[in-house]
Order: structure tokens, then sequence, then C-alpha cells
């Protein structure tokens, strides 16, 4: 027997070693591992990587803290990606507790700890930076942690994730951490296609087990009456109904709103969850001015949930985390209100805050010192924030377009947070009624538990063209056609494409059964649907001509015309009161009737042009109102003697299809083909007919399949044409304005190089530089209306020359069919300016609430980012001025951190 070789000696040596890390690792975990925890580690430590998706609070970041033991034990570097800075914060915090700030470092954009370090927190957006750059950090990476990678669904960033694992070194072990999302099994099998061995681990069991409950004014039902949550309470499904059946009706016999159930107000609802023992609750309102009105409703109710020591405590954590902000600040800031609520256990949470304040309203929580906090939807999205008692008031909530219904996806991640791990027995999830609200919709969000991950990539001008520089054009189109965005692609047209395969089995079965001995059925029938087309021409443009004519003759009626109403319910003589010609629009008289109905008529009461047989003579004022006014002017109508009915006039004014050449010679067409003659004809005709709507079904989806194949590639020779044409690509290469777009990462990179490029910005101090950049970070939440006020001066025209590039590439991109660009908003650009010129957060802010503290700091972050960028890749001149400029901006509350 032969000698195993040095390779196979290793691999069994492996062998021996798997699950001794594990076992390592699990001495100084808090608590036992689940079993799927166990299942994503041992891939993990057999070399494999790994998506794990599970429901919020059932500890997948678990798996994840095990990468970055496995990556110390063996000597290399972990990278922990997360997608928002206060999750990278708090991740940072975590992991320095368990291996020591020597080994951990943080980069986020705001924050740069130990960039070195073995352990480093990151921002999801700073690892695709560094994969483009080639980084010296990637050297000895070989792990990476990719946490809430559900977030590749994401509209506006979610491109960044597929980079990411896209272009990770094939050596480094990815590990996917995930919402439960339905289509679980998909994401893992595009990510084996990508990365090799993945293990797909999916646990849909909360460790937690999760209650659903209704709040009828302060009584709480259980939302099912078993443990399966499969039937809905009977009494709140007869609460429902009854509020239903006694709805009042009104004269009309429609239903008239009816007087509201009994609602809790807010402060009543907390105290009923405190007598429950449900508190600490989230209540999720999803307005930024319903949470303010929540706290201070339940400040003005006196409710105080923590005792005089934690208020003390509360207090003393307050003041130590908020020390370094300006005190001129605080009064500005709201902070002594603030501070009364979270003494008294209570709080909001929303972006419009200060990140301090909102972090501080987190770590309190935690703590178990705020009891009750009232929060947008964006608390959601992975802060390390549970609570016993998830509160929803409402199940619609603004999109950013419109007030939607809350989704099955979107409730299952609120009310996520409920239960503590390792503290709470169980969590509850309470809805509180609102009129018409309906307990098995309610089920239906409560037992829907998944929602399905959707790729929102798309190739970018920055993108472009750090991967034509890296691998060249020819390679990057065929690395695009990896990314998951065309998995699904191209897995939708495989069913597709099966549907396309039945229909022209069904095409041949069809044309057999139409086929005629007499002659070509086929070319009978398109003789037959052109004279129906014909047909149907001929009648459109006869009906639109009877409308055009009944519209003008309604126009030209006087008060007094007696006019006949030719069909409806108001059939007869009618006198015109009002010709209607003020109403806007087509003329809808006002008329008495003979029968004395008096109203208004629109122009669908005549099919055809209406002419005035004879004349009333009317008194000066005429209220129709008045039932004695209506009874003699119906007795002056029947004394005029005319046929209240008159001739039909139904057909009136129709043209005649035997005038029309053209249909006079296909109906001659159609009688001398072969196929008319014969008898079994008609049915040969229904087989055509089914055979055209199916080539027409078929076409339709051969279509669908032409878009989808090859859809991320196709899109990517756009972009590289628009790139082209401006002198950023040529051919293969990347030119010195390429290479100075590759390094601008921003919704609006081409725009901000085209600017350096055309000397939009040349002579701007640092101040105007800052205020007009800031219109290509900045979005409004919402459309407003109305002039923006912006610095005149320099400030005014350069703002005017960005858009004029602006619409200059947007119709470039409309020629060549890309829209990537989107349109500057210069409604930042007064603070911004104000800010950098040195001036106070008051007189930024203002008295009014158009601008918030948190969104001022988090637009004015967004702001040093970028000026940031071009810096690095402007002239001389604009260089220095965009350098001034993140030295003017990042100062007070900007460039206060709370990581250090």
């Amino acid at each position: 027997m032969s000698e195993p070789s040095p390779a196979e000696r290793y691999a069994a040596f492996r062998r021996t070693q798997v699950g001794v890390a594990l076992a390592e690792f699990e001495v100084g975990y808090p608590f036992g591992l689940d079993a799927f925890q166990r299942t994503a580690c041992q891939a993990l430590e057999a070399g494999q990587g790994v998506l794990v998706a599970a429901p919020t609070g059932a500890g997948k970041t678990v798996v994840g803290e095990f990468a970055v033991h496995l990556a110390l034990r063996g000597g290399g570097k972990c990278f922990y990606t997360t997608p928002i800075k206060a999750l990278s914060n708090q991740k940072y915090a975590d992991l320095v507790d368990r291996h020591g700030p020597d080994r951990v470092g943080l980069l986020t954009g705001d924050n740069a700890v130990n960039g070195d370090a073995d352990v480093v927190v990151m921002t999801t957006e700073v690892l695709r930076n560094m994969l483009y750059a080639g980084s010296d950090a990637l050297r000895g990476l070989s792990h990476v942690v990719m946490d809430e990678v559900h977030y590749l669904a994401d509209r506006e960033r979610g491109a960044v994730w597929e980079e990411v694992i896209i272009h990770l070194p094939d050596e480094v072990a990815v590990v996917s951490l995930s919402a439960t999302v339905s289509n679980a099994e998909e994401f893992g099998e595009w990510l084996v296609t990508v990365r090799g061995d993945t293990t797909i681990v999916v646990e849909e069991h909360r460790p937690v087990p999760l209650w659903q409950h209704v709040l009828v004014g302060t009584r709480l039902y259980d939302l099912f009456v078993d443990q399966d949550q499969r039937d809905v309470n009977p009494e709140l499904v007869r609460l429902a109904r009854d509020e239903e059946r006694y709805l009042p009706r009104g004269r009309s016999g429609d239903r008239e709103r009816p007087a509201r159930r009994h609602q809790a107000s807010r402060p009543d609802v907390i105290e009923r969850l405190d007598r429950e023992g449900l508190l600490p609750a989230i209540t999720f309102v999803f307005s930024r001015a319903g949470c303010a009105a929540a706290v201070e409703q339940c400040l003005r109710s006196g409710l105080r949930l923590n005792t005089a020591e934690e208020r003390e405590t509360v207090r003393r954590h307050v003041e130590r985390r908020t020390a370094d902000i300006p005190r001129e600040d605080l009064r500005v800031l709201g902070y002594w209100d603030w501070l009364e609520g979270l003494e008294r256990g209570l709080a909001a949470h929303h972006a419009g805050m200060l990140p301090t304040f909102k972090e501080v309203v987190e770590e309190l929580f935690v703590q178990g010192l705020v009891k009750a906090v009232f929060a947008t939807e964006t608390l959601a999205l992975g802060i390390n924030m549970p609570a016993r008692s998830v509160v929803l008031e409402k199940l619609v909530k603004w999109n950013g377009e419109t007030h939607a219904d809350v989704t099955p996806g979107e409730y299952t991640q609120l009310t996520g947070r409920a239960g503590r791990r390792g503290i709470d027995v169980e969590g509850h999830a309470v809805v509180l009624w609102q009129q018409g609200l309906d307990p098995k919709a309610v089920a239906g969000l409560a037992s829907t538990r998944t929602y399905p991950l959707r790729s929102s990539f798309r190739p970018s001008y920055n993108m472009a063209c750090n991967l034509v520089g890296s691998v060249g054009r020819e390679p990057a189109r065929a690395l695009l056609e990896s990314s998951f965005a065309q998995f699904q692609a191209d897995r939708s047209v495989v069913g597709l494409a099966r549907q396309v395969s039945r229909n022209l089995e069904a095409l041949a079965g069809y044309t057999e059964a139409m086929t005629c001995h007499l002659g070509d059925t086929q070319e009978y029938a398109e003789l037959r649907a052109s004279v129906k087309r014909r047909e149907t021409d001929l009648a459109r443009t006869g009906a639109a001509s009877r409308r055009a004519a009944a519209a003008q003759s309604l126009e030209a009626l006087k008060p007094g015309d007696v006019i006949r109403v030719p069909h409806g319910r108001r059939t007869g003589l009618a006198v015109v009161l009002d010709p209607g010609l003020s109403m806007g629009g087509d003329a809808h008289p006002l008329v008495v009737t003979e029968d004395r109905w008096a109203g208004r008529l629109s122009p669908a009461d005549f099919p055809s042009a209406v002419e005035a047989l004879a004349q009333v003579r009317l008194p000066k004022r005429v209220d129709h109102r008045q039932p004695q006014v209506r009874r003699d002017l119906a007795s002056s109508l029947r004394n005029l003697g005319l046929d209240s009915r008159g001739p039909r006039t139904g057909r009136a004014g129709r043209s005649n299809p035997g005038d029309d050449d053209q249909l006079q010679s296909l109906r001659a067409a159609l009688r001398r083909h072969p196929v008319h003659g014969c008898d079994d004809r008609e049915a040969h005709m229904r087989w055509a007919e089914r055979w055209v709507r199916l080539r027409h079904d078929t076409d339709a989806l051969e279509h669908r399949v032409a878009g989808k194949t090859g859809s991320i590639a196709r899109t990517f020779d756009r972009v590289c044409a628009v790139l082209t044409e401006l002198g950023y690509l040529a051919d293969d290469e990347v030119t010195d304005a390429g290479r100075q777009l590759a390094r601008v990462y921003s919704e609006t990179d081409l725009l901000v190089v085209e600017c350096l490029r055309t000397g939009a910005w040349d002579g701007l101090g640092p101040a105007e530089l800052a205020a007009v950049v800031s219109s290509l970070v900045y979005s409004a939440r919402r459309p407003e209306g109305g002039a923006v006020r912006v610095p005149s001066g320099a400030v005014e025209g350069a703002l005017a020359e960005v858009s004029r590039l602006w619409a200059r590439l947007a119709d470039l991109e409309g020629r060549h069919k890309v829209e990537l660009l989107r349109e500057p908003d210069p409604g930042f650009a007064a603070a911004a300016y104000a800010w950098a010129s040195g001036a106070g957060l008051d007189t930024v802010l203002g008295d009014g609430d158009e601008l918030t503290a948190g969104d001022f700091v988090r637009w004015c972050k967004q702001l040093l980012d970028l000026l940031g960028q071009i810096a690095d890749i402007a002239p001389a001149e604009v260089r220095g001025s965009a350098r001034k400029a993140v030295t003017a901006v990042r100062r007070g509350v900007v460039a206060y951190t709370s990581v250090t």
C-alpha cells in the first residue's frame, strides 16, 4: 500500500481539526449555540462560505463573530461590514469588548480608528472602494462578514453588496447574514456560482416566541386563539363586523362616516402595557413629528416610568455623553425637553435627531433606563435595540411616494424587535385598533414570515471606469453577467422560454386544425381582420365627429331654448335655464324638463348635435329649486304642442360604411377568396382566431426573453457608450478623465467630474463651493413646490451652470437609453453656505421644522464625503477650496463623533 501524499496527509489532519476552533469559541460564549448557528459555524470551520437567513433576534451575528475568531486564530484578518454607520459603531463596540481595542478597528467615513487592525468593522462602501483601489489592507484577508446582506435589494445602495461579493479574492470566505427571505436558496445558489462552496442555513424559528395582539381602547385582545396562529380571535372579527353593520346610512343609501371606536391615548397605551408587564416597548409611529408629539403627550400627562435612582443614573449618562457638544447648541437641539423625557423613561428615535441623541436613546434603552420609545421604521434597520413589546399605531406608512399598506416583510421586520433573547420568555406585537381595521388582514401580515430578495444591481459610470481599468471591457462585461441581478433574470427566462416552447407547439396544432383544402386560411383570416379593423376605425371616426358636433351645439344654446333630450331618464322636452359654459370644460346646461325635473345635463346625454326647437320667455331670475317655478316651466313646455319624443336620433349623423372605397375593396377581396366558399369556413376561422391570439401572446413572451437575456451587459454597453462619447473611455482604455471618475463614488459621479472638467467651480471660495456641491448630495424628503432660496452671486451662477450641465448629460443619457444621474437639488445650499461661513447652529436651523438637527448633520456628513473626494481629484485651485470647505463644515455638532 502506497504512502499518502503530503496533500492527502494535510487533508486528513484538517479533518481531525474540524470542531476545535468552534469548541474554543463556545467556551467564551455566554450561552450554548442553537442548531442553525452550529451548522453554519461548522461549515465555516471546514473552509466553506455560509449564508445564514434567520429572523431578527435569532442570533445570526454569532456566526459572524465566529468568523472573526477563525481569522484571528489562523493569523489572518477579518472585515466585518454593515450597511449603516450606526450599526458599524455598535458592532465595533461589541468586538472591542470581546477582543480588545488593539485588535479591532473601525472605518466608516466618519471615523477611522485603528484601520490596520486584524479585525476592522466598516460600512460596505468602504470595502468596495478598497477593492477597486487594490488597497494594501486587503493583504492577509481571510474572512469577510456581510451583515444585513439583504440590503442588496436597496434601490440606491444595493449594487455595492453585489460588487463586493463578485470582486473579493477567491480565497476569502464570505459570511452572509440575512433577514428571513423566501428565496434564500436562490440567493445561496448564486453565491455558489460566484464564491464556490457555500452552505445555506435557513432558520425560521424565533428563539423567543412572538404573541400577536390587538389593543381596542385599553383592552388587549389576542389576535389568534391558538398557538399555531391559524384561527383569528372571533371576538375581534365580531368587533369589526359590528362596526361595519352599525354604520348609519345617509338618505342616498351610502354609508356615512361612523363614530370612531374609542382609542386609548398614547399615555394610556403605555400605562396599559406597563400594567401587563409588557415594557420596555417600541411604538412605531411612521412620522418624525408623530414621534416627537407622542413623547410630548406622555410628558404632559405626567407619565413617569423611572424611579428616582434611575432618573439620576440617566442624567449622569446623558451629561457624560453630551459633554463635548458645544453648550450654545444644546438649547437649539431641544436638549432640556429631551433630557426630561429620558429621565422619565420616554424617548423618540428617528433620523431627524442628532446622531448622538439617537445613540444615547439606544444605550439607555438597552440598559433598561428608557422603557418606551416612539420610533420611525428606520429603527428596525439593523440596530441592536430589542424590546419586550412592539406597538404599531397604524398599518399604513409613507413609502417616499405615497401612503401604502405595510407589507408582510415590513411587518415581520418591525415586530421582530419584540422579545429579548436571554431576558424575555416571549415577545409581544400589539396593533392598535383603527377604524376599518380588518383582523383577518392583520393575521395575514403576522403569519406571512418571509419576503423575496430582489437584486437592484445596475452598472454605474464609476463602476464602468473601475472595471474597464482593472480587467478590460470584455472581461468586465462578462463579470457583470455574473451578478445576482442577471442570475435572477436568467432564472426567470427559463420559465418564460418553457412557456414559449409550449405556445409554439400549440400554434402548430392550431395551424393544422385551421387548414382548408380550398386555400390559405391564414390569408383569409387576415383579410377578415382587415375588414373588421376598417369598420371599427370608421365607427370610431363617426362617433368622434358626432361627439364634437354635440359639444359644439351645446355651447351654442341660450337661456330659454327648448331642446329635446334624446334618451335616458330625462328623455323628452326641456328648457335651458343656463348653458353651463362657466363650469370649465364641456357645456353642462341647467334645464327643467316637462316632467318638472331640474338639473344639469352633460354631453353624454346627446349622441349627436342638439338644436333649439323653440324659445320660452324666462323671468329675469329663475330659481329652479322652487317647485312652483318648475311646474310653470313644465306647463309652458307642454303648451308648445311639440312632440316630446320626436324622431329617433340614436343613429343620426353616422357615416355610411358603404361610402368608403377602402372598405368596399376589402370586402370584395374577401368574397373572391377561395376559402370564402368553404362549407367549414367558420370552423376554420375559429381556429385561426385562436392562432392569432396565441401568436400575439408568444411574440410578447419572446420579446420579454430577449429583454432579460444579457440585460445587465447591455446596460453596461450603454453606460460605456456615454463614457466613450464624453472621452472617459477610449476603446479598451480608461482616459485621464476616466481615472478621475473612477475615484468618485456618488449618485452624481459623472456630473461631479464634468463640473471639474468644464471649470464650473473655478473661482469659488470654500463656503461657495460647499453650497454648490451640496446640490449633488442633497435630496428633499418629499417633493416641495415653490422656489428654493439660494445665496446670490457666485453660488447662484454656479448652481445654474451645474443645472445646465446636468440637462446636457440627461439628454445624452436619453439618447443612449440610460438613466443614472439624478437632478441636482439646491435645497440645502443656503444651509451649507451659512454653516461653512461660520454661522451658528441656531441661525442655520432657523425657527422652522424644514431642517432638523439630525438631517442637517447627515447632509453635512455626506457633503464632507464628496468634498473630500473632490479634493483628491480636482485641479489645484478647486482642490484648495475643497480642503478649506471640509475644514469649515467639519465643526461643532458636525465634527462631534461618539466613537473614540
